[in-house]
C-alpha cells in the first residue's frame, strides 16, 4: 500500500477529489441536451472552478510550491466575462464559503509558472469533448521533481473500478506513487477514502499480454487528438485483430493500468505535424502506468522529458503499453513511418 500519510500524496488525493466533485456538479447542472456544439461555457466554468479549488488547497498546504496549469484568470478579470466569473465563484463557494470573484481569480493564478525544479501540474478537465458529451473526462494532478513525476492522481467521475464506463456511478480515484505502485478506489460515495484508504484502495496491474495479435488498443475519440488513419495502419502492421477502444482523456491510462487495454497511441495528426503534448495531459497518467508495471515513451522510445516547460518539447507523440508489447510496438511504428 502507498503511504497515504505522506503530505504530498494526501494533498493530491484530497485536491483531486474536491475538484472532481465540483466538476461533476457543473456537468449535472449546466450541461443539457439543448447545449449547442460551440457552447463551451460549462467547460469554461468547470475548468476555472476546479483550478481555483486545487490552487487554493495548494496555497494552504504548500504555499511556496509552484503550479504549472492549463488556465489563468486574465480573461475572467475582464468586465465582459463577469457573468462567467460569477458562475465560477458560485461553484467554488460550495468548497469555500469565503470565495469571492477576486479571491477566485487570485487562487487560479497562485504561484503559476511555466516550469520549475519542483512543481505541480494540473489539468482541471482533461477530455473537454467527453465532458460536454457527458462521457469520459478526468481531473489530472501530478507532482514533478527534477523532471521526474513522483505522484500522479486522476479523478474519473464516469469510470468505475478504473476501467468500466458508467455515468452516475461511484467513479474512480486513481493514484500512482513513485516506487509504491498504482491504486484505485471509488471517487464518490465513501468519505472513508480520504480517512482510511487502506481498506478501499485496490492495486492496479497491467495485463500480461505479450502477443501483438491479442493486444487491445486504446485511442482518443476525437480525430483532432491523434491520427486515426495511421493508428489503423499500425494495427494492421502490428497484427491487432480486436476493435480499438475509443475513450476521451487520461481515463485511458486508468483502463490500461487496470489491465483492460494493452496499448495507447497518441500519433500526430496530419494537420499538426509539429504538435507537442502538454505536460498536464501526460504526467499523472504516465506514472500510473509505470507503477502498474507498464511503460510510457514517445514514438521513438524516448522517456518523457518534463523539464522543458509547459510542453513535452523534446518528445514526439506518445506510446503507452503493458511493457511486454513495447519493443514490438516501436518496431511497428517505425515500419509505418510514424
Amino acid at each position: 500500500m502507498f503511504d497515504h500519510n505522506q503530505p504530498e500524496i494526501n494533498f493530491a488525493l484530497y485536491a483531486v477529489h474536491q475538484a472532481a466533485l465540483i466538476v461533476s456538479q457543473v456537468q449535472k447542472e449546466l450541461i443539457s441536451p439543448a447545449l449547442t456544439k460551440d457552447d463551451r461555457s460549462p467547460v469554461t466554468v468547470a475548468d476555472f472552478a476546479a483550478q481555483a479549488v486545487v490552487a487554493r488547497l495548494l496555497a494552504h498546504t504548500f504555499p511556496l510550491e509552484n503550479l504549472v496549469a492549463e488556465e489563468n484568470a486574465a480573461a475572467l478579470r475582464q468586465p465582459k466575462n463577469s457573468a462567467i466569473l460569477e458562475s465560477v465563484t458560485h461553484f467554488v463557494k460550495r468548497h469555500d464559503h469565503q470565495a469571492t470573484p477576486e479571491r477566485v481569480c487570485d487562487w487560479i493564478d497562485h504561484n503559476r509558472v511555466d516550469s520549475a525544479e519542483h512543481f505541480w501540474t494540473l489539468d482541471p478537465i482533461d477530455g473537454t469533448k467527453g465532458f460536454l458529451r457527458g462521457e469520459q473526462y478526468a481531473v489530472a494532478l501530478a507532482l514533478v521533481v527534477g523532471g521526474q513525476v513522483q505522484v500522479g492522481v486522476l479523478g474519473c467521475p464516469n469510470l468505475e473500478d478504473s476501467y468500466r464506463p458508467l455515468v452516475g456511478g461511484a467513479g474512480s480515484l486513481v493514484v500512482g506513487v513513485r516506487g509504491q505502485g498504482a491504486w484505485t478506489a471509488p471517487l464518490f460515495g465513501n468519505q472513508a477514502v480520504m480517512t482510511s484508504p487502506d481498506a478501499l484502495f485496490k492495486p492496479l496491474r497491467v495485463a500480461q499480454i505479450d502477443r501483438p495479435g491479442q493486444a487491445r488498443i486504446l485511442r482518443s475519440v476525437e480525430s483532432g487528438h491523434t491520427n486515426l488513419d495511421q493508428i489503423d495502419r499500425f494495427a494492421a502492421a502490428f497484427g491487432v485483430t480486436a476493435a480499438p477502444l475509443s475513450m476521451d482523456s487520461q481515463a485511458k491510462y486508468a483502463v490500461l493500468a487496470a489491465g483492460q487495454g494493452d496499448l495507447y497511441l497518441r500519433l500526430l495528426s496530419a494537420d499538426k505535424p509539429d504538435y507537442r503534448e502538454k505536460i498536464w495531459d501526460q504526467a499523472a497518467g504516465s506514472i500510473i502506468i509505470e507503477e502498474a508495471g507498464g511503460k510510457v515513451t514517445d514514438l521513438h522510445g524516448h522517456r518523457l522529458d518534463f523539464t522543458t516547460g509547459r510542453s513535452l518539447s523534446n518528445n514526439r507523440g506518445i506510446l503507452a503499453s503493458n511493457s511486454l508489447l513495447h519493443p514490438s510496438a516501436l518496431a511497428a511504428l517505425r515500419q509505418i513511418g510514424a
